[in-house]
């Protein structure tokens, strides 16, 4: 299992991969349903989760329902908990819009809800994050999880966000980080997609942030809340809902 789903992911494009996904996940719902592991997203629970990764493989981390990850379980408990997202009228920029969260958002009454890509199908508006097609000051809440790690020019991709970000708003910027790492590593020679996978742990990746990523986004115009939302979860929750414990939420407001 974990062989043939670290080849679907290295292999086959990703907008075809997203495709696919809706077509099997009836069946690995039906298959894996328990009552070990709970997504807290669709309140449905499995024996077992699904394992993930480009490199190395995680176990039990994979929805098998929503196809959530980690780190989208702990994005929608956040939100869920401690902000107005599900009950304010709020207008919404998702980039790269997830499955876990795509149909859900978008059938939320309080959201006028935009989505935009490159490349996903799953997007609407086609954009440049480097060069948004939007007004300044033109969205309550813009999610951004798991994108800037890709973009060559991440400088460029912060500044549209908080250009584009109200006054009093806030901006939820996920990455992949390495918190034993104090200084982000980047390094624009590298472009064979076996090298950039074993140094950046994706093959389209292009650097690794350290702890530095947050004082980053506060050189931008950021206040940023660097939120250790599993810290207030009890050790139950994070093992039922399949928590990374120590992750953290880079809570961005202007």
């Amino acid at each position: 299992m974990k062989k043939l789903f670290k080849f679907f992911l290295n292999f086959l494009p990703r907008p075809f991969l997203i495709r696919l996904s809706y077509t099997i996940r009836p069946f690995l719902e039906f298959f894996l349903k328990g009552n070990t592991f709970t997504d807290p997203i669709d309140n449905k629970s499995f024996r077992t989760f699904l394992p993930y990764g480009y490199g190395n493989q995680r176990n039990n981390v994979l929805s098998p329902s929503t196809l959530s990850l980690e780190r989208h379980r702990l994005l929608w408990l956040y939100l869920q908990t401690e902000t107005n997202f599900f009950t304010d009228k709020l207008k919404v920029l998702h980039f790269a819009p997830e499955q876990a969260f795509y149909k859900r958002f978008k059938s939320m009454k309080n959201l006028d809800y935009v989505t935009t890509d490159l490349n996903s199908p799953l997007a609407e508006v086609k954009a440049d994050i480097c060069n948004l097609p939007f007004s300044d000051n033109e969205f309550d809440v813009i999610l951004c999880n798991h994108v800037l790690e890709h973009i060559p020019d991440d400088t460029k991709a912060m500044q549209e966000l908080f250009r584009v970000l109200k006054p009093g708003g806030f901006g939820i910027f996920q990455i992949p980080q390495d918190l034993k790492r104090a200084v982000t590593f980047e390094d624009n020679a590298i472009t064979d997609k076996k090298e950039r996978a074993k140094i950046f742990g994706q093959y389209d990746h292009v650097r690794i942030y350290g702890r530095d990523y947050f004082n980053k986004l506060r050189s931008i115009g950021f206040k940023v809340e660097e939120m250790n939302f599993t810290a207030t979860l009890s050790n139950e929750d994070i093992t039922k809902y399949c928590l990374a414990k120590g992750e953290i939420i880079p809570v961005c407001y202007k």
